[in-house]
């Protein structure tokens, strides 16, 4: 199976080291010296790992071959993509790769359904899980612990406990009918928690 690992950024200097977007929870696996990666677009690929170095809080990398800064440009924004053994887990349990969470159900610790996860976005802060509600709309939901509270691969379902307004849907549609002279005060039940992805 192919994941994208990183996507390559701008030349850094003008020894053919480039920034490095990482999209893996695994960097040293990924992305060590010697690793042979796959690209997209297939064509400028695929490309050995001659060296890697952070600086200030950046993934720098540079390939067999790409020596100038030229050859660094030619490179940005080609993503890279490692061959992934399907079964292969990570080694924290808290921790899992895009291809385990995508089509998760998501629902609420009652069961209530709220969708289904389509996509995965790594931002630099936190990922975002992307579910379709069974309406067609979609919602973004932090995949961070205090929201998604359980991942259960087993039952292919990630539970969540949104906080009030993050699903504004269900604020309309779980509430009661009641009569114009009561104020109906039921507020919609949630549960969730998070963890970490492959990119």
């Amino acid at each position: 199976m192919q994941l994208v690992v990183a996507r390559i950024g701008r030349a850094h200097g003008i020894k053919g080291e480039v920034t490095v977007e990482v999209r893996t929870d695994e960097p040293e696996l990924r992305l060590g010296p010697g690793a042979v990666l796959g690209t997209e677009p297939a064509s400028a690929g695929p490309l050995t790992i001659a060296t890697g170095r952070v600086h200030s809080g950046r993934l720098l990398l540079r390939f067999e071959g790409v020596d100038d800064r030229g050859g660094a440009e030619a490179l940005r924004n080609i993503l890279l993509i490692a061959e992934v053994d399907p079964e292969e887990l990570p080694e924290d349990p808290d921790e899992f790769y895009d291809h385990q969470l995508m089509d998760l159900d998501v629902v609420l610790a009652d069961g209530t359904e709220i969708g289904r996860i389509t996509e995965i976005t790594h931002l630099p802060s936190q990922d975002l899980f992307i579910v379709e509600r069974p309406d067609g709309s979609e919602v973004m939901i932090p995949f961070v612990e205090e929201i998604v509270t359980e991942i259960d691969l087993e039952e292919q379902r990630a539970v969540i406990d949104p906080p009030p307004g993050l699903i504004d849907e269900l604020e309309e549609t779980d509430l009661p009918e009641a009569p114009d002279e009561s104020t109906a005060s039921d507020e919609p039940e949630a549960s969730d928690r998070s963890g970490k992805g492959e990119r």
